[in-house]
């Protein structure tokens, strides 16, 4: 059996560990807290200080960064990426290659296509069928 963490060295020199999550073998830094009933895709990565619920599920080359929080039974598609700090509310579903900015807040329950781009900061509300609506 092989080892169950990699080191990666950060753009600074820095060695950050991660560990392969007991649920999908997605990649889990040193410092994240992530359910062990979500589940996390090889080849999605999950930073220090960012928080997965139960049930949430982090697809294939997705990227949490630090602090970001992924409630339960969120969908985070492939190569989704999830800006630090930012929150994504239970039942959410974040598209495919769709960029959530720093701080930004996704409400419970919403709905973001696949390739689009919510500003940091932002609040987003859609109804069911995933329109906008004001937040």
């Amino acid at each position: 059996m092989g080892k169950n963490y990699i080191d990666i060295e950060d753009d600074q020199g820095a060695t950050l560990r991660y560990r392969k999550h007991v649920n999908g073998r997605g990649l889990v830094a040193h410092g994240a807290k992530v359910n062990p009933k979500a589940f996390v895709e090889i080849g999605a990565y999950i930073e220090p200080g960012a928080r997965v619920g139960a049930g949430a599920r982090i697809a294939r080359g997705a990227w949490i960064e630090p602090d970001a929080v992924i409630g339960e039974n969120a969908r985070i598609d492939a190569h989704a990426h999830i800006g630090s700090g930012a929150a994504v509310g239970e039942n959410a579903w974040i598209g495919v290659r769709t960029e959530i900015g720093a701080g930004a807040r996704v409400a419970r329950g919403t709905r973001i296509g696949h390739d689009e781009i919510v500003a940091p900061g932002t609040k987003v509300v859609t109804d069911q069928k995933g329109l906008w609506l004001a937040a």
